[in-house]
């Protein structure tokens, strides 16, 4: 969820205004017209001729996690098939890390990117702030990406080595968390900025988060489990917890908030530290 303009998110006006309760779903099709509007947010997948709205955070959170689902299911699929096909497991892992960049456009990746630049290159909160809302990337940044990169390919490829059907859903499961638990700033924080992206999808409510982040933890639970166990999933969400803590005393000391760029930069993080966890109880 980066600051930058993202090819999916063009929109019309003839956003649906808002149906009752924020936090409400009114029905299976407005259920998926959230699911809709997140996929164009978070992604450049097809989804249809249907108008452009407004993206909404709390319409786009409860649906998250099938979002997330969707939009990890085909570079999961592309590393497993070919892996299976007899493709060398980092090899493999590189088509599917290029399947994943392609599909999100890159946001996280962008999005950890500035953040490194901005928080560790500048010297004041504005300064920061003006250095993660350039387009180029310096030296913390590139590297940021580089070494982001090659962790997802390693731990992919680890994770293959021992079950192709887990490393797919474990994949896809690390990013379904790893997008819901990156929203904490936004409840936690006040925004750095009031015009990215992040703050222009509106406020988030605490109730409406935790809906989704207990579709979230159902998911976990039911598959995640099937193969990393119970004391796998805890250790994780463990690991998990205190790197979304750090990052959070990170945001508030260098630029006082939560921006489109942190967020997408935690997400990041914590994709690669679910990897890393998750390969100790494969």
């Amino acid at each position: 969820m980066n600051e930058k303009k993202h090819p999916n998110k063009n929109v019309s006006s003839t956003s649906r205004p808002p149906v009752g309760n924020d936090n409400e779903i009114t029905s299976p099709l407005s259920f998926l017209g959230d699911v809709i509007m997140g996929l164009r947010f978070f992604s450049v997948l097809p989804t249809g001729a249907s108008p452009h709205e407004i993206p909404q955070m709390n319409r786009m959170i409860p649906a998250l996690s099938i979002t997330s689902v969707l939009i990890g299911l085909f570079p999961a699929l592309i590393f497993a098939i070919t892996y299976w096909l007899g493709l060398p497991p980092l090899l493999a892992a590189t088509f599917g890390v290029g399947a994943q960049v392609l599909i999100t456009g890159a946001m996280a990746e962008d999005a950890l990117a500035d953040s490194f630049d901005g928080v560790f290159g500048g010297q004041t909160p504005e300064k920061r702030l003006l250095i993660m809302k350039d387009s180029t990337h310096g030296t913390y940044g590139v590297l940021a990406i580089v070494l982001l990169v090659v962790a997802r390919i390693s731990a992919l490829g680890t994770l293959i080595t021992h079950s192709i059907l887990g490393s797919l859903v474990l994949w896809i499961g690390a990013q379904m968390i790893a997008r819901q638990c990156a929203l904490w700033l936004v409840l936690v924080l006040p925004p750095a900025r009031t015009d990215g992206t992040a703050h222009a999808t509106g406020a988030l409510s605490r109730k409406t988060f935790m809906v989704g982040a207990l579709i979230c933890a159902l998911l976990v639970f039911i598959f995640l489990g099937l193969f990393i166990g119970l004391i796998g999933i805890f250790v994780a969400l463990g690991f998990m917890t205190i790197m979304v803590l750090v990052w959070t005393k990170i945001c508030k000391d260098k630029v006082g908030g939560y921006s489109g760029d942190l967020i997408g930069a935690l997400q990041s993080l914590v994709e690669i530290l679910l990897l890393s966890s998750f390969i100790l109880f494969i």
